[in-house]
């Protein structure tokens, strides 16, 4: 960015599936649009990490029929008309953008020349409806996403910049009058420019939140370094509602090499046949859900891997591929095949470690259908959300279509808005303030900063992870806000960075996951809460760092 402020029409901050979406089809209907990422690669992304694949249609398959598997998985606490209105169209654009227009390589029976697709299953779908490119299938789709809008004349992606904060008429307006507005209204953003240093205003008619979820705030994370609940306390900050906060999904299989970062095991391996079991050789997941088994809901199938880690006092549990799965397992799981080889183990031969991780975050900024926040001119979309779909737990590969559909409506909204005159005069849009300058004392140390981040990722994983107890979350809710304040004060007096931003957007990210699982004292979904003097026991296997 060279300009000091900057207008456009929609700005979107975040570039995965849910942001590239949403920029395409809004930059098809004609409008100027500013797409921001805080990365140097608009594709490092959670989208471009998603390996299993994205729900499409199966044969035999009705609305009716997904629906009811999305509300099984979330414990029937689902927004209804969410999970309709996904039902119902979802497939439809998966037709319409990424196969017809972007005609993204999805596996087929035999061959790129058959034309029907090769659908598979994961856990709790009871039909096989899940469309895949090997186990690669969000990095399949994200490039094609980029790749079209890089040669769209209309589209300016920003790289290397990190929202710092959203711009609002009640709060950042020099225009008196607009703090007696009934309903704030959004009118862009304010970003941090990695190369200048310097904070750019971007002035926008409508804001998009893409920004993903916030599961690097835990120790162990399948997501991308960095997703660490940005969009969600910026919203929550300029008076959007959040909610579901409590619900943070683990995926049960990621590979466990101690001193790595975790590495996910897609579903789709276990919805081929692989199967869990402890140390001793015991197949377990019978115990704990005979009716999926190995193909229960994540939730069930973490809490097993974690009693069995606590029963056994062990530090993971192995997946078995060799064993059960027919396919061609390198040609069927290239990356999860070459990762495992890379780390010394042959998954055609012996079984891969595996641990839970932190993965999908089912709670965020409120929205309708239409990605509409409760803030005027801002809108989320993609897993910065709660749209209501997951309920307590979500369905797999139901992320991917979330973020395509609710991206595709939010567009097409935000456009219909646009062309109707629902738009900011230029003055009140130019009456936004710039950027106040935080302090000037030049104190930022890396390994403080290091030191704060891994006392909130211990604090989360430990006390607000997998099981959860009162006592538990009462120690992190007083740890992390104690915590705080020194960092509030430590942001207010340094200089803006980087690493300052995503510090000061992480630990305000984990006081409201952990406020939110001590309000709600319903164990259900991914939040299970236990009483610390029931069937909860010490758990030395998890609490030990073994992520560096």
């Amino acid at each position: 960015m060279t300009e000091t402020v900057k207008e456009t029409e929609c700005l979107i901050i975040g570039t995965g599936i849910a942001g590239a979406t949403c920029a395409y089809i809004a930059a098809k209907a004609g409008l100027k649009v500013c797409l921001l990422t805080k990365r140097s690669d608009p594709t490092s992304t959670n989208t471009n990490r998603a390996q299993g694949g994205i729900v499409y249609r199966g044969r035999g398959d009705s609305p009716e029929l997904l629906k009811q598997d999305i509300l099984k998985a979330g414990r029937n606490i689902n927004c209804l008309e969410a999970v309709d209105f996904l039902a119902l169209n979802g497939p439809n654009i998966v037709k319409e953008v990424l196969i017809d227009d972007l005609n993204v390589n999805f596996t087929h029976l035999k061959g790129p020349e058959d034309e029907s697709f090769d659908l598979t299953k994961e856990g709790a779908h009871t039909i096989n409806r899940i469309l895949y490119s090997a186990d690669h299938t969000g990095k399949t789709i994200e490039h094609a996403l980029i790749d079209v809008l890089r040669k769209t004349q209309n589209v300016e992606i920003i790289t290397g910049a990190t929202a710092i904060d959203l711009i609002t008429l009640q709060h950042h307006s020099t225009d008196i009058q607009t703090r007696y507005l009934l309903n704030d209204r959004c009118i862009g953003a304010y970003v941090f420019s990695h190369d200048t240093k310097e904070v750019h205003t971007i002035l926008a008619q409508y804001t998009v939140l893409a920004t993903g979820g916030l599961g690097d705030i835990f120790i162990h994370s399948t997501n991308e370094k960095g997703t660490v609940g940005d969009g969600i306390v910026m919203a929550h900050r300029a008076g959007a509602r959040v909610m579901n906060m409590e619900f943070m999904q683990f995926h049960p299989t990621t590979l466990f090499v101690p001193g790595t970062r975790r590495f996910l095991i897609s579903e789709a391996v276990r919805g081929e046949g692989a199967r869990l079991r402890n140390l001793r050789g015991e197949y377990f997941m019978e115990k704990y859900n005979p009716e999926f088994k190995d193909l229960a809901p994540r939730d069930i199938v973490s809490v097993a891997i974690w009693e069995e880690l606590i029963e056994n006092a062990e530090d993971h549990v192995l997946l078995d591929i060799a064993n059960f799965v027919e396919d061609d397992i390198p040609t069927r799981f290239p990356s999860i095949y070459a990762t495992c080889m890379k780390a010394g183990i042959d998954i055609t031969k012996e079984p891969v470690p595996v641990v839970p991780a932190a993965h999908y975050f089912c709670g965020g900024v409120q929205v309708n259908t239409r990605g509409m926040t409760t803030v005027d001119g801002l809108y989320a979309i993609g897993e910065v959300t709660c749209t209501g779909l997951h309920g307590a737990n979500r369905l797999a590969s139901t992320s991917l279509l979330e973020g395509l559909t609710w991206g595709y409506y939010a567009a097409k909204n935000i456009a219909d808005n646009i062309n109707s005159g629902y738009t900011v005069d230029v003055k009140t849009l130019k009456s936004a303030r710039d950027w106040i300058p935080t302090g000037t004392v030049e104190n930022e140390d890396p390994a403080l900063i290091a030191q704060d981040w891994m006392s909130i990722k211990s604090t989360m994983w430990n006390y607000v992870g997998i099981v959860r107890t009162r006592p538990r979350l009462k120690i992190a809710i007083e740890d992390l806000r104690h915590m705080y304040l020194r960092i509030e004060e430590f942001y207010k007096e340094t200089p803006v960075s980087k690493n300052i931003i995503s510090l000061f957007h992480g630990a305000q990210a984990a006081i409201l996951v952990a406020d939110a699982a001590w309000r709600n004292k319903n164990s259900i979904g991914c939040h299970l809460i236990r009483d610390s003097k029931g069937s909860s026991k010490s758990h030395p296997a998890m609490m030990r760092n073994y992520f560096p």
